[in-house]
């Protein structure tokens, strides 16, 4: 028998929900499952690849394609050679979904936008994963003019408490030292529940229920949304990492408008200022979109200026890719090779700011996750990799000192 192979595209949320399936459809014999990501048009086509490469390599497997993509374009996926199945974001999530008999009933989508909760379910593994990952939230109530993410993943809803404590437990049980909290637009968990809690107060009651989670760690944040416990929790909680992804998209107030963030580049760089104020050596995170339609030179410029006066080390750029559909789709459009200059030279200022960060690092006692025998990352998500000859265990946690600083990040000898 072989056991189901998983192809896995985008973000934290498609992992955990991809060892969802994995437990779900361990009974089955021969199948591929490709989760997808609809972001952008690169992630789609890679895809694509992916699903037409399984077909080729394993001709007699069942193929089955899920996630954002699927779920917003389910006839498409559904042409694809060598396709059994298309599920949409409910159904794959559904234990009911992985039997033989469902297997051959076709494609299964329904409306997403109907949604209006989401199921609790318990992993206690990830597979070659040392960090594990649980879903807090789901779907998102805001239309930021390039995103097709709601549609493909509904609106916004929280897991409940009881929930995400039971399934961290399960996962310190099993042996993670860290996990990362994720969803669509995490910050927005609690909106759906009564009385409306904030996330902090999530992450407060989470710590306080499973003491024995050593490290807890936030995905991407909005800048506008980050609440007082959140503050207190980076001033006051060694176990809560020092380290904030933000959701910035842009540092040009004119490209956020029309956008429709719900930021100005004012109070992302506040949250930084108050972040560092707080935690001098937390690691700053952020998405940037490179080449939005209408973004000139002067206004991409902006974007540069605030990624080099805010010394943003761990930048995710992604040239702007348009999503049929939404409202920029139909705005001027920025040449391609110019977006690629555009991000090329985004991700050349944040890696001069990382390495900057890097080096203030050298010579201090860090905490490090083991991710393999050689190489982790810090609790500020430093990566960091040991002197030749050092040698660790996987899912180790180990004190060490950076003794050096190369383009991957940190060299580092165990104390």
């Amino acid at each position: 028998m072989k056991k189901p192979e998983i192809l896995t595209f985008g973000c934290r949320l498609n992992t955990y929900e991809s060892e969802v399936m994995r437990n779900h459809a361990a009974a089955l014999d021969n199948v591929v499952i490709v989760n997808t990501c609809a972001v952008t048009g690169e992630a789609e086509r890679q895809a694509r690849q992916a699903v037409r490469r399984a077909h080729r390599d394993r001709p007699d497997a069942r193929i089955v394609v899920t996630g954002c993509a699927a779920q917003i374009d389910p006839d498409r996926w559904a042409a694809l050679p060598g396709v059994t199945r298309v599920l949409g974001n409910r159904e794959k999530l559904d234990a009911a979904s992985w039997s033989e008999m469902a297997l051959g009933q076709g494609n299964a989508v329904s409306d997403i936008m109907a949604a209006r909760e989401t199921a609790p379910h318990l992993v206690t593994e990830f597979a070659g994963r040392t960090r594990a990952f649980v879903e807090v939230q789901q779907g998102c109530d805001h239309r930021c003019t390039f995103c097709i993410i709601p549609f493909g993943r509904g609106p916004s809803r929280s897991v409940p408490v009881g929930a995400v404590v039971e399934q961290v437990r399960a996962l310190v049980q099993s042996g993670y030292r860290e996990v990362v909290l994720t969803g669509v637009d995490i910050t927005s968990w609690g909106d759906d529940l009564p009385g409306r809690p904030p996330l902090g107060q999530l992450c407060r009651r989470l710590l306080a229920l499973v003491p024995e989670l050593e490290r807890l760690r936030l995905s991407s944040v909005d800048p506008v949304e980050i609440d007082a416990d959140i503050w207190k929790l980076l001033e006051n909680e060694p176990r809560f990492m020092p380290y904030l992804h933000l959701s910035l998209q842009a540092g040009s107030d004119i490209i956020l408008k029309r956008m429709k963030r719900r930021h100005l580049t004012a109070d992302a760089q506040a949250v930084v200022a108050r972040a560092r104020a707080l935690r001098p050596d937390i690691g700053i995170g952020a998405d940037i979109i490179a080449g939005f339609p209408t973004e000139d030179e002067e206004l991409f410029e902006q974007t540069l200026d605030f990624v080099r006066a805010n010394a943003l080390p761990y930048l995710h750029v992604f040239p702007y890719s348009e999503r049929p559909g939404t409202p920029a789709a139909r705005m001027p459009a920025i040449a391609v090779p110019q977006r690629k200059t555009r991000a090329a030279r985004l991700r050349a200022a944040g890696a001069r700011a990382a390495r900057d960060f890097h080096a203030r690092l050298v010579g201090r006692a860090l905490r490090v996750l083991m991710e393999t025998d050689t190489a982790g990352h810090s609790e500020e998500f430093a990566p960091v990799r040991l002197v030749d000859g050092a040698v660790s265990v996987a899912g180790r946690i180990e004190t060490v000192r950076p003794v050096a600083v190369d383009d991957n990040g940190l060299v580092a000898e165990i104390l």
